[in-house]
């Protein structure tokens, strides 16, 4: 029975061994142990920086950055062709005008004028509200260095018919250049000095007209070669930077407009049209343009007939009016249209895209003669001398002149 017990009842010996302690093993399943906690804790972390996360930006919902007050200082600001209310708030922000893009899109909301901002320069303050940034961004005080050139302005002063001065185109683009207290300034003097002197190519001048241009006396180089329109000078900037930018916008208008192209097949080069396109300028109101033209393409075959323009004798005379005095038509000159046959050599204003359309297709006639015969600027045309001097009669009559 012993033997039997003995063979099938557990050996204290066998339970000895196989609960034998295992050093090894023991350190692999606390490390397993350790990692696991570990993975938990980080994953716990991760949930709660994810929620803390979140609860604070829903809690920052609506918040954000701005000044108080006007602003101090002078800054001025570009807002660009297609700049959103967004980008331009991104502007000011970058240039410390506002304290964040938020403070200037949220004050922007109240006031719909901002979507109707235009390109230019501003001059802003720094350190501005919102509020006050959107006011003054939209006020006249903001806005700088633009500058209008009208049909038939010329390049230097003239003088008015009150006895005052005129500004004409160089000076204008001068002044743009200075704004603010302490302003770092192009002056009128520098602009004369880099139209009469810098190199025409590098300015912009089309190719068609640099050898005419030139040929012409300095101070009248650019003459013609600007275009009517409305120009953003940016302050502070040089004077070649202002006219490279300007002449160079011009050539495109002037492209735009036909030349060169539309001098083919005309008997004139794209100067000599351009040349004409002011002469109708100068002499007349847009409706009687294509008449005018007329009239000087019509005198300029004719083999004995001067052109006889009044504008041309008072262009170099610095006078604003068209009448002038015998004396005056005396006067050699180069633009003395009385004594000389032809063209003058330069353009004597900027012509508008309508004068350049009237100077490259003229109106249909055999009108040799024109005067003003309304108060209104309505001219008169005539065929012979005769109906010529009863137009004059008429427009006396009227107090046309």
């Amino acid at each position: 029975m012993s033997d039997e017990l003995g063979l099938f009842a557990d050996d204290p010996g066998d339970d000895r061994r196989r609960r034998a302690p295992d050093p090894e093993g023991f350190r692999r399943r606390k490390r397993r142990r350790t990692v696991t906690a570990l993975a938990g804790l980080f994953v716990l972390l991760l949930v709660g920086g994810g929620v803390l996360y979140g609860a604070s930006q829903l809690l920052q919902i609506g918040s954000y950055e701005d000044y108080e007050g006007e602003g101090t200082g002078e800054v001025v600001v570009e807002v660009k062709p297609g700049d959103t209310v967004s980008a331009i708030g991104r502007t000011l922000a970058q240039q410390d005008v506002v304290a964040s893009t938020k403070a200037f899109t949220k004050a922007a909301e109240q006031n719909r004028r901002i979507n109707s901002i235009q390109p230019g320069y501003y001059l802003m303050r720094t350190r501005m509200s919102g509020q006050a940034a959107v006011t003054h961004i939209l006020s006249d005080d903001a806005k700088v260095g633009r500058v209008e050139v009208r049909g038939g302005m010329r390049l230097e002063d003239q003088a008015a018919p009150d006895g005052g001065r005129t500004a004409g185109i160089l000076r204008r683009l001068a002044e743009a250049t200075c704004v603010g207290k302490n302003p770092t300034c192009t002056t009128p003097e520098e602009m004369f000095r880099v139209a009469e002197t810098a190199d025409l190519a590098s300015l912009g001048v089309p190719e068609w007209a640099i050898a005419d241009a030139s040929k012409a006396e300095p101070k009248r180089r650019l003459e013609g070669l600007i275009m009517p329109g409305v120009y953003d000078v940016k302050p502070g900037e040089s004077a070649e930077n202002v006219l490279r930018d300007v002449v160079t916008r011009s050539a495109a208008v002037l492209e735009v407009a036909g030349l060169p192209q539309a001098a083919e097949g005309t008997g004139h080069s794209p100067y000599e049209l351009l040349i004409i396109a002011s002469l109708v300028q100068s002499e007349g109101i847009t409706k009687d343009f294509p008449q005018i033209s007329r009239v000087i393409h019509n005198r300029l075959t004719h083999p004995v007939m001067r052109l006889g323009l009044d504008s041309t004798i008072n262009y170099p005379l610095d006078k604003p009016t068209l009448l002038t005095k015998p004396e005056d038509r005396a006067r050699p000159g180069p633009y003395n249209t009385y004594l000389n046959y032809g063209l003058p050599p330069t353009p004597i204003s900027s012509p508008s895209k309508e004068a350049i359309a009237a100077a490259e297709r003229p109106a249909e006639g055999r009108w040799k003669y024109f005067v003003k015969c309304y108060p209104d600027g309505t001219s008169c045309f005539a065929e012979t001398p005769q109906q010529h001097e009863a137009y004059i009669a008429e427009a006396r009559a009227r107090g046309a002149f």
